[in-house]
């Protein structure tokens, strides 16, 4: 279940219960107890210079792919109109590219949000944490929010690495015309590869991850001072008013030009989602010493090939290198597109653990690829959904220009329901006026909602595909939540509370046998459903009966004040809770050394541990509610096995099912 954090100085005062979530079961997954320690000690042992190189190779892998595909499709959108891009075009679009970076990436991101964190954690799921907290009680409109906005980073998940590794792998086209019947197939490959490594780890390759892509944008904003040297007057481009001017010139393809200038920020979410990894020292120091000057360069050196070259605008990226250096560009850029695309799919599994965590997702199994990150997860459900669906686009769309008429809905969607979540921040946390509140975000919220509109214009050409993805998974994490809190209510009105059994237990005659009885259950104040079957059916009860409950957050990490919490009710039974942040995957059998720490005596030997196993079954009238409840019921038997998620020893435990209606 999910609950406010504890607060130390208070102990009188217990924990917020909400009935957010069901079963314990549903929100554990195996990592170490020691998890939160190595978080919060990484960024201390590891140098400021070597954060800002993995802030490079992982926050910025994404954004740094898109000078592949960025420029070249607001030409292509520009061409559209009828005529032949000149100076005056070219200098509009490199001011809108330039614009679009320092409003959405530098003003929204560095100086606004990356100052927002839930205990260090960032992304929309932390921000939605905090608001949930300072409200004090459930929101559905502030719950389907990160849902949605949870949702839409499913569909980027899907495209980004599909269109990053085939725009990469098309530069073969420019080294030989040949190779273009090679560009699918490569880009097959490469993506299975990748997908197929991650169940093995990437620990001991991440290592080059940031000097390759640090190579990669020094190699940016190197062709771009060479082609910006043989026509300075581009400089002219960061004139907002070309941006402007262009706009209003060019009113019939302006709406389609936004959707493509959008994409050069593409991946900017990522400097949030990966602020707990790095801190925000490392990806603000990144961005202003090579990220923006590399991209802005590049991006102005594109322009003035183009303008130079006309030919070149079929192209503009690839088009920049020519002769022996073309091939090594090519290489170049699809190491760079890997590397983003591995980011993105490590965002997917971390987006995934936080969704677990909240009560969004059903449990799935989530394996530790590296003993020294925390970081490093992998959720195979998960990975072998994004290998179908990025397989399926590639095939689908064929290159990397059809497939950005898909791009950058998600994105562009999941940016106006953060920047929702930060207007409300601004109101319930920082307590400033709504009026001011709204004022404050309204200059990035008009942006970004422009941008929405204009990539919703695309929906027919492909725009329809990540749209789809997030209905299905919106769909998926409204019928858990909605499933679980009927099951919830339904438990809690045929519950027993828990004082007046122990009450009735004093003059029992039911057998007494040694040994100690962990009983997990979501509710410590009622008697679990496993404990009641096994005094049926067994009819015996253990010399010491504990009612073990695993309580889930509402911070990214548990500090170890708020880890354990131990209370002897009688003689034979008494209370153990165990706490996790959202972030966390809390591994059951290691966090007992802390309970044993606090005060509970066991022998490991003589110990059981109960599971209640539910079967929800539906059983009401036809119709969407009926649906979703079906849904439910089927996301609950394939969840993981809760023996395995809670890491319990397999030989001292002992599941007692029962089927719930809803």
């Amino acid at each position: 279940m999910i609950h406010d954090p504890v607060r130390p100085a208070d102990p009188e005062q217990l924990p917020l219960f909400d009935e957010e979530a069901l079963d314990i079961a549903d929100y554990l997954r195996a990592e170490s107890d020691a998890e939160a320690d190595i978080h919060h000690s990484e960024h201390e042992r590891q140098g400021m210079a070597a954060l800002v190189v993995g802030a490079i190779g992982v926050v910025y892998g994404d954004i740094g792919t898109s000078p592949l595909y960025a420029f070249r499709e607001a030409l292509h959108a520009t061409a559209a109109e009828g005529t032949q891009p000149g100076r005056p075009e070219v200098l509009g679009l490199l001011s809108l590219l330039v614009w679009t970076l320092v409003l959405i990436v530098t003003v929204k991101y560095i100086f606004a949000l990356l100052r927002v964190d839930n205990r260090g954690e960032g992304g929309v799921l932390a921000l939605y944490t905090l608001v949930r907290l300072a409200l004090g009680r459930r929101s559905l409109p502030i719950l389907a929010l990160a849902i949605a906005a949870a949702a839409l980073f499913g569909g980027d998940a899907v495209i980004t690495p599909a269109i990053s590794v085939l725009s990469a792998v098309e530069g073969m086209e420019l080294v030989l015309p040949a190779l273009n019947k090679w560009v699918l197939p490569v880009s097959i490959g490469i993506l299975m590869a990748l997908f197929m490594v991650q169940r093995r780890g990437t620990a001991k390759i991440a290592g080059f991850f940031g000097p390759i892509t640090v190579l990669w944008f020094l190699t940016l904003g190197g062709l771009g001072v060479w082609h910006m040297a043989a026509n300075p007057g581009i400089l002219a481009a960061l004139n907002p008013g070309w941006g402007f001017g262009f706009l209003l010139a060019h009113k019939g393809v302006a709406f389609v030009v936004l959707g493509a200038v959008f994409l050069a920020v593409t991946g900017g979410e990522a400097l949030y989602a990966d602020l707990g990894h790095f801190g925000r020292r490392p990806i603000v120091i990144a961005w202003f010493a090579l990220i923006f000057p590399a991209l802005v360069l590049n991006y102005l050196g594109q322009g003035a090939l183009v303008l130079a070259n006309p030919a070149a605008l079929e192209s503009p990226f690839f088009s920049m290198a020519s002769g022996h250096a073309l091939p090594v560009l090519v290489v170049l850029a699809t190491a760079a597109t890997v590397i983003a695309a591995q980011a993105v799919i490590s965002g997917a599994f971390s987006m995934a653990r936080a969704a677990i965590q909240l009560g969004f997702l059903p449990r799935l199994t989530i394996r530790h690829t590296a003993e020294t990150s925390s970081g490093q997860i992998y959720i195979g459900a998960i990975n072998w959904m994004l290998l179908f669906g990025v397989l399926w686009l590639v095939l689908s769309f064929r290159s990397s220009g059809a497939l950005a008429s898909a791009y950058g809905i998600s994105v562009t969607g999941s940016m106006v329901l953060e920047t929702t979540l930060g207007a409300l921040f601004l109101w319930r946390v920082k307590r400033l006026p709504l009026v001011l509140s709204l004022l404050l975000i309204a200059p990035v919220i008009v942006v970004e909602l422009a941008f929405f509109a204009s990539n919703a214009a695309k929906i027919a050409d492909g725009g329809y595909v990540p749209v789809l993805i997030a209905a299905v998974l919106c769909l998926v994490m409204a019928a858990w939540w909605r499933g679980s809190q009927r099951v919830n209510t339904r438990l809690h009105k045929l519950a027993i509370p828990l004082t007046s059994f122990v009450r009735s237990m004093r003059n029992s005659s039911v057998q007494v046998i040694p040994g100690t009885a962990f009983f997990l259950t979501p509710d410590a104040d009622v008697v679990p459903s496993a404990l009641l079957h096994n005094l049926k059916h067994n009819r015996v009860l253990h010399d010491q009966t504990v009612l073990l409950t695993v309580e889930t957050l509402r911070v990214p990490y548990a500090t170890m004040d708020e880890r354990v919490e131990y209370q002897v009710l009688d003689g034979r039974f008494a209370v153990l809770t165990l706490r996790f942040g959202f972030m966390e995957t809390p591994n059951v059998s290691r966090a007992m050394v802390h309970a044993r720490r606090a005060g509970l005596k066991f022998d490991v030997m003589t110990s059981t541990f109960f599971l209640g196993r539910r079967r929800p079954v539906a059983s009401g009238t036809a119709g969407f509610g009926r649906m979703l409840d079906q849904l439910y019921a089927a996301l609950a038997r394939m969840s993981a096995d809760p023996t395995d998620f809670f890491h319990l020893p397999r030989d001292r435990v002992v599941e007692l099912g029962e089927r719930v209606a809803i």
